[in-house]
């Protein structure tokens, strides 16, 4: 361990925006960062967030991929750091029990817990049309986001907030809530709350495949949908005719029924709409087919030739 005077030690595991603020935050109160845990990015993901690793290059520290975190070596690598303490930020692997027991570890994770544990939380909150989420720093256990809570800071999810938007929020939310607590944490006197599980829910990751709109839903849950998945994101989809179109941007209508209208899309007075089972709509002012723009003309078009085959299979079934 650090001897006595010197700088505490730590071993970091960390990737994406929340894991880019919060090693700068150690940085900046004085951490000896040994080693930093990272992930290599996935080329079929959308890489629209900050690079741990060049965090690393700039400040000289040691960067490492373990894929598989029960590897024996990456138990040994953080042995011979003797770190004071480890921290994950957006660390996407579990950590096991002879990681975990080699210093006191804390987690950042990006709810107010115990509500929204798990995977994707800043998406699940808006999918759920929750008003506030926040970011918790709390223990790190072998079970997953229920470790004491340390501190935690709010923020509000305002109604046409999308998750990338709430994700920013959180993000900085996550760097003042570790900026606050660090110096009494490396002190060794920070406060312990129970996180008391009955009062959340633990929530899995999500894929591109939960993203079809169900457009019989009601309006608010489609609209938490868009909210929930809107770019950078993969995004709410629908099909016409068996071709995908993702919602880009889009806002619900206030007040505004269709009348006579079937759920789905429409082109209403040269505009695209989404149409919802409770009648509301969905107005639509991006929608995309791959990277391609589809004009309210190509849309209608689309409509027609599906409505159009539709009448073939009821004459020819």
């Amino acid at each position: 361990m650090t001897a006595p005077g010197a700088a505490p030690r730590a071993v970091v595991f960390a990737y994406h925006d929340v894991g880019v603020r919060c090693l700068r935050v150690l940085l900046a109160g004085g951490v000896d960062v040994a080693l930093v845990v990272t992930h290599d990015d996935d080329p079929a993901e959308n890489i629209w967030y900050g690079s741990v690793r060049a965090v690393c290059r700039e400040h000289g520290i040691a960067a490492a991929v373990h894929p598989d975190p029960a590897d024996p070596a990456l138990l040994a690598a953080v042995r011979a750091a003797a770190p004071d303490f480890l921290f994950s930020f957006y660390y996407r692997h579990m950590l096991p029990a002879a990681v975990l027991e080699v210093a006191p570890a804390y987690n950042m994770h990006g709810s107010l817990l115990p509500k929204f544990r798990g995977r994707a939380p800043v998406n699940w909150a808006v999918l759920h049309g929750a008003d506030r989420t926040g970011a918790t720093l709390h223990e790190m256990t072998v079970k997953p986001d229920a470790g004491a809570i340390v501190a935690q800071t709010a923020v509000p999810i305002l109604p046409d907030d999308t998750a990338f938007e709430v994700f920013a929020k959180v993000t900085v939310a996550a760097e003042q809530t570790l900026w606050g607590v660090l110096p009494a944490l490396l002190a060794g006197d920070a406060p312990r709350r129970h996180n008391d599980l009955r009062q959340g829910s633990y929530f899995g990751g999500r894929t591109p495949a939960d993203g079809r709109i169900d457009w019989c839903a009601d309006a608010q849950t489609v609209y938490n949908l868009y909210r929930a998945v809107a770019p950078p994101y993969p995004g709410a989809h629908t099909q016409v005719g068996g071709v995908s179109l993702t919602l880009a941007r889009a806002r619900l209508l206030p007040g505004c029924l269709a009348s006579g209208m079937a759920p789905g899309l429409a082109v209403l007075d040269g505009g695209i709409v989404g149409v919802c089972g409770d009648g509301r709509m969905l107005a639509i002012s991006s929608l995309l087919h791959g990277a391609a723009e589809v004009s309210p003309q190509q849309l209608q078009t689309m409509l027609a030739s599906s409505a159009a085959q539709i009448d073939i299979t009821r004459v020819h079934p």
